[in-house]
C-alpha cells in the first residue's frame, strides 16, 4: 500500500492493493482436477473436462479483489453527524470449509478531520473478505483498518450473512443467518449513537 503520487495537497490517497502473486492458476487447475478424482469424479467425462479451469478460475477471481485507491478529502464543513453505507453485498469464502458466504456489510464512521467517498466503503469490505476469512474476523478488520486510515470520532460494521457450510451441510441450518458487529470510538462508548446506527441501519438493537 503506498500514497498515490497524483493526489493533491487537500487529498491523501492510498493504493490499497491485494497480494494476489502467489495465486498459480495452472497449479490450481491440476490440484482441481486432483481433487475431484479422488472423490470418484471422471474429469474425461465431457460435462466435467473443464471443470478443474473453471474451479481454480472462481476461487482465484473470489480470492483476489480488485485494487483501489482510498482517497481522503478535509472534513471543511466540520461535518458531525454519522456516515452510512447501508447493505453492501459481502462475498467470501470460509477458511474452515472453503465454502462460500454471502450477505451485507452496514458500514459507518462519524467523521474527524477527514471524509472519503462512500463507494470507498465497499472496496474496503471487499478487499477484506478477497480472502478466506470467518465472520468476526472479518468484522473487526474493516472497522479496525478504517479507524487507523481515517482517524474517525467512531466506526461501526454490522455484517450478516448466509454461510453455505452451515446451511448446505452439517446441521444443514436452511435459511440461518449469522450477524456480528464491531464498533469503535464514540459509537461504542455513547448509547445514543450507537442505536442511531442500528436505526439508519434498519436493525434490532
Amino acid at each position: 500500500m503506498e500514497a498515490a503520487a497524483s493526489a493533491s495537497p487537500a487529498e491523501r490517497a492510498l493504493r490499497v492493493v491485494h497480494d494476489g502473486s502467489a495465486i498459480d492458476v495452472g497449479a490450481a487447475e491440476r490440484a482441481a482436477g486432483d481433487f475431484l478424482r479422488a472423490l470418484g469424479m471422471d474429469t474425461t467425462a465431457e460435462s466435467l473436462r473443464d471443470t478443474p479451469r473453471r474451479m481454480a478460475r472462481a476461487y482465484a477471481e473470489l480470492l483476489r479483489p480488485s485494487p483501489f485507491s482510498l482517497t481522503t478529502f478535509p472534513n471543511d464543513e466540520g461535518y458531525d453527524e454519522l456516515v452510512l453505507a447501508r447493505a453492501i453485498p459481502v462475498r467470501s469464502v470460509c477458511e474452515h470449509h472453503l465454502l462460500p458466504f454471502t450477505g451485507v456489510a452496514h458500514v459507518g464512521y462519524l467523521p474527524g478531520d477527514r471524509i472519503l467517498g462512500l463507494s470507498k466503503l465497499a472496496r474496503v469490505v471487499g478487499h477484506f473478505a478477497g480472502r478466506p476469512q470467518v465472520q468476526e474476523r472479518l468484522t473487526k478488520q474493516i472497522a479496525d483498518w478504517l479507524t487507523t486510515q481515517l482517524r474517525p470520532r467512531g466506526v461501526g460494521v454490522v455484517i450478516e450473512a448466509e454461510h453455505t457450510c452451515m446451511t448446505l451441510r452439517g446441521v444443514q441450518a436452511v435459511g440461518s443467518t449469522t450477524m456480528t458487529s464491531t464498533m469503535l470510538g464514540t459509537l461504542r462508548a455513547d448509547g445514543r449513537s450507537r442505536a442511531e446506527f442500528f436505526t439508519l441501519a434498519g436493525l434490532p438493537h
